[in-house]
């Protein structure tokens, strides 16, 4: 304990040393809590969006399917499923298809689902802009942003066709669901009509399952050991292709990066701790004489460093924090979002992104007070080791 008041008497001594330490800490401290709570936000935008809106929590199909998604290898026959933890569950049958308004053509992809049970399994029917979900056959309804490019209104006909059939549709709703994959190239119809538009005697490609949020890889595995041979489940991560070897990119790109901020952090700590103490090996001296053992000197030290930046630490939680509640609670980076979908808007990016904010943030910036501590030891702290205090005390 006395080392410590030692040690704290000391940095209050320095007061402007161990501001400008502080300061270091403080700048890699809410670097440190930003960045995690941004690519953690990403990651949660991005389950949200492949799991509520584009795909669901869980996918079921037949593995053929999964490597060649043409209707031929879909579902002739339900595979039955049971597990505590399925909300809900719904076929559904997509199928590649020749979009044609009075004005403009254009290939996409159409989804075939039963109106009522997708409502409990997609946010996607709750976001209708404009008109209605659907409510039989005969209808489509698009994303917003597809039906003005092909230039279609309510009460108008669009033409699906397939190589395999063609049917006239009416356009009874418009869906805005901020998210780039619906808004961009929604075309959701009855699945009745999508199985005469496929052509074959199939009742859907694939299951879409709703559970509870995190528990996706887990209800898939547990799926995956009792399904029929041919049958694969596969949860939310693994359906959102591409764009999840982004995320995992970044996450692997900025990771060293951080830890190359806090180690910087700590020698910048460390370095202005080894300046001080060479102007005070006179006074480290006089200690030691006094019957202070060489190795408490050396802790002392180290301590004075753990010190200053652990008050730097404490100003960056609290301005860490309070950032990442303000950009977890306001949509600021929404435009960028916006920009980024109207770039990629099939990549299955959210309009809107808010950090997340977890206490364990906390724990991964406090790495800087531990690195300083230990390297406070191994170089200002062997200095005073080696210290020969009668040199100093004959004034030499």
């Amino acid at each position: 304990m006395s080392l410590l008041r030692l040690a704290w008497r000391n940095v209050l001594r320095q007061r402007r040393r161990t501001a400008l330490l502080s300061l270091v800490v403080v700048y890699v401290s809410v670097a440190v809590l930003f960045l995690f709570g941004f690519l953690d936000g990403y990651g949660e935008s991005l389950v949200e969006a492949y799991g509520q809106y584009v795909e669901a929590p869980v996918v079921v199909a037949q593995a053929l399917w999964w490597e060649d998604r043409d209707p031929e290898h879909g579902l002739r026959v339900m595979p039955s499923l049971t597990y505590p933890l399925i909300q809900a569950m719904s076929p559904r049958l997509s199928l590649y298809a020749l979009l044609r308004s009075p004005y403009h053509v254009q290939g996409g992809v159409v989804l075939g689902v039963k109106p009522e049970e997708e409502k409990a399994l997609s946010r996607v029917p709750s976001k209708v802009k404009e008109g209605r979900w659907l409510s039989g056959p005969g209808e489509v309804v698009l994303g917003y942003r597809l039906a003005q490019r092909l230039d279609v209104r309510l009460g108008e006909r669009l033409v699906v066709e397939t190589g395999q059939g063609a049917l006239g549709l009416e356009v009874v709703g418009l869906v805005q669901a901020g998210v780039g994959n619906v808004d961009f190239a929604g075309v959701y119809v009855h699945l009745e009509d999508a199985r005469r538009l496929s052509g074959r005697e199939i009742l859907a490609t694939h299951l879409a399952l709703k559970v509870p949020r995190g528990q996706e890889a887990r209800v898939a595995q547990k799926l995956n050991e009792n399904l029929p041979q041919g049958f694969l489940a596969k949860d939310v991560w693994e359906l959102m292709g591409p764009i999840r070897a982004d995320y995992e990119g970044s996450r692997l790109f900025y990771l060293p990066l951080l830890a190359l901020f806090m180690l910087l952090a700590a020698v910048a700590v460390v370095s202005t701790v080894y300046v001080s103490v060479r102007e005070r090996l006179r006074e480290f001296a006089i200690v030691e004489s006094l019957g202070l053992a060489p190795i408490h000197v050396a802790a002392q030290v180290a301590l004075e460093a753990a010190l200053a930046a652990a008050l730097g630490l404490m100003a960056g939680l609290l301005l860490g924090y309070a950032l990442l509640w303000y950009t977890s609670t306001h949509d600021v980076f929404g435009p960028l979002m916006r920009l980024s979908v109207e770039l990629l808007p099939e990549a299955g990016l959210s309009e809107h992104l808010y950090t997340a904010l977890r206490p364990i943030y906390a724990l991964y910036a406090s790495l800087v007070v531990v690195l300083s501590a230990l390297l406070a030891l191994l170089f200002p702290g062997r200095l005073v080791l080696r210290l020969d205090p009668s040199h100093y005390l004959r004034g030499e």
